[in-house]
């Protein structure tokens, strides 16, 4: 019988537990078991060994972030021989996990060959090298769009601290109008309506109002300037890190501009909601064989849970976070495009929402004066 050697490898920071089993021979897979250092020489030694023993799948866990290193370093150096050789699966962990009090290192990796065997592991979709970097830089993005979100909520307190009452009137902190009353107020000018006059004129506040808003400037302590300046520079650093992330994303999908265009020209999409999905699943998403499949690794679709004949639950897999927030802010922007389907689906399931509502409220009605349920305002 010709051999088949699978590797299981438990990863961890510092160090792999790796065993390696023969699973072509019948009865019980005798394992040989070793241990690596997880440094770039170690990994390249620790692909060597793989090709000494004649592995020809590798099996290991979804570690936090420690896995991608190990991968990396197999993808490159790892490249045995053979029809179906030089397989690397991704498990997730608890597909893997232990009885409780049984768990040590090499036990879990011979316990990822036998389950990885009986096809028992829920394995990992791993993207290629080239779009692994396309999810670096788009996620690295939606970080500093969350930094960037969070320091205009920064403002808003400190604004407040500092009596200064400027986001009544003006929504927007970061637009054209707040940035540069903010920043002559960084800069030290303290007469509120010097600072009321560098409002752009469509803004619904009058200057009256804004001089108002603005009255305890003539009084604002140093502190809160400086503050408010190393908040203005922050902000640009923001700024401009994200728009050098979106050119370095553009030049990246350059050969994929067709795909990019043709997802932008859907209701709720934009070139950059394109990116973020050609990122998580490939410009032609080939990887998944049908849109079920696609809907269900995503997280969108019904889940099942049955025992006895009985669904106990519908609720929906966890699926991909990332592409969940994506579809999730392009079905709020869609619904608002005029004349879209989009628009029109949800003007519809709104309507009979509010019928079926309705409906309820007639068959049981509840006197006013009892009745503390919130007001249903449209959706």
């Amino acid at each position: 019988m010709t051999p088949y050697k699978i590797a299981g490898i438990d990863v961890h920071k510092k160090m792999l537990a790796v065993v390696v089993a023969d699973v072509a021979v019948e009865g019980e897979p005798q394992f040989q078991a070793r241990r690596f250092s997880t440094t770039p020489d170690a990994l390249r030694d620790f692909a060597a060994w793989l090709l000494q023993q004649g592995v020809q799948e590798a099996v290991m866990e979804s570690t936090a972030q420690y896995w991608k290193p190990v991968w990396e370093a197999l993808e490159r150096y790892w490249a045995p021989h053979g029809p179906a050789a030089g397989r690397l699966y991704l498990a997730q962990a608890k597909s893997n996990r232990a009885p409780r009090g049984r768990k040590n290192d090499f036990a879990d990796a011979e316990r990822l060959v036998k389950r990885h065997v009986a096809q028992e592991l829920v394995i990992s979709f791993v993207p290629s090298p080239e779009q692994r970097l396309w999810r670096t830089i788009t996620r690295r993005k939606l970080q500093l769009t969350r930094a960037r979100t969070r320091l205009q909520n920064q403002w808003e307190s400190f604004l407040e601290e500092a009596h200064i009452k400027l986001s009544s009137w003006v929504s927007d902190l970061l637009g054209q109008s707040g940035r540069r009353m903010l920043k002559a107020l960084a800069e030290g000018e303290k007469d509120p309506a010097a600072l009321a006059a560098l409002a752009d004129s469509r803004l619904r506040a009058t200057p009256q109002q804004l001089c108002d808003a603005l009255g305890a400037c003539s009084e604002l302590n140093r502190v809160y300037r400086e503050l408010l300046k190393m908040s203005l520079q922050e902000l640009a650093l923001l700024e401009e890190q994200m728009e050098q992330l979106d050119r370095e994303i553009s030049a990246l999908l350059e050969p994929h501009r067709e795909a990019v265009r043709r997802l932008a020209e859907v209701p709720g999409l934009g070139i950059h909601s394109a990116h973020q999905i050609i990122a998580e699943i490939g410009p032609s998403a080939a990887t998944f064989p049908s849109a079920k499949e696609l809907a269900s690794w995503v997280g969108v679709c019904p889940g099942e849970e049955e025992t006895a004949g009985v669904c106990y639950s519908h609720r929906s897999p966890k699926g991909n976070r990332n592409m969940r927030r994506i579809l999730d802010q392009a079905a709020h922007a869609a619904i608002k495009v005029k004349g879209s389907i989009f628009a029109v689906v949800f003007q519809r399931l709104r309507g009979h929402g509010l019928e079926y509502q309705e409906a309820i409220d007639r068959a049981s009605p509840v006197p006013a004066h009892l009745d503390h349920s919130p007001s249903r305002a449209p959706l």
